[in-house]
């Protein structure tokens, strides 16, 4: 199993994972080496999910750096916070921010996600998601 995702993952654009994926299929844990690992054999892109510490991304073209999670009130449910973070980083890269933005605004929807029953709940308002990431506490009334 480990071949044949890593095979894929090679050839990718964009892989995200996290520390104990990472782990089962490379060995590595350490963000850089595990980026390191796969920029240097053919991925673009690699983010790696640190939980309620963030993320670590490092692009092919040299770009890297550790992006910071977002304070959570209460944890509610993980069940889709991955997929929230995919999402963040996808539809930030899509509307042409850069890298470093992109993973800020995954971490964003992750931590949101969290804080919802299922993975549903948690869907929001870009006008909740820009108070929210501007720490505004009032974040859930805000209008899109």
């Amino acid at each position: 199993m480990a071949a044949y995702l890593n095979s894929i993952a090679y050839r990718s654009d964009l892989f995200l994972s996290g520390i104990k994926e990472a782990s089962l299929l490379i060995g590595a844990e350490a963000p850089e080496k595990i980026a390191a690992h796969y920029i240097s054999r053919g991925t673009k892109a690699v983010v790696v999910k640190l939980g309620t510490r963030g993320a670590y991304y490092a692009c092919e073209d040299g770009a890297s750096g550790y992006v910071d999670g977002f304070r959570v009130e209460r944890v509610v449910d993980t069940v889709g916070a991955g997929d929230g973070f995919a999402a963040g980083v996808l539809s930030a890269l899509r509307e042409g921010q850069t890298f470093s933005q992109a993973v800020r605004r995954g971490c964003a929807v992750g931590a949101i996600q969290v804080m919802s029953c299922g993975d549903n709940d948690g869907l929001l308002s870009r006008g909740e998601l820009d108070a929210f990431m501007a720490g505004q506490k009032d974040w859930r009334r805000q209008s899109a």
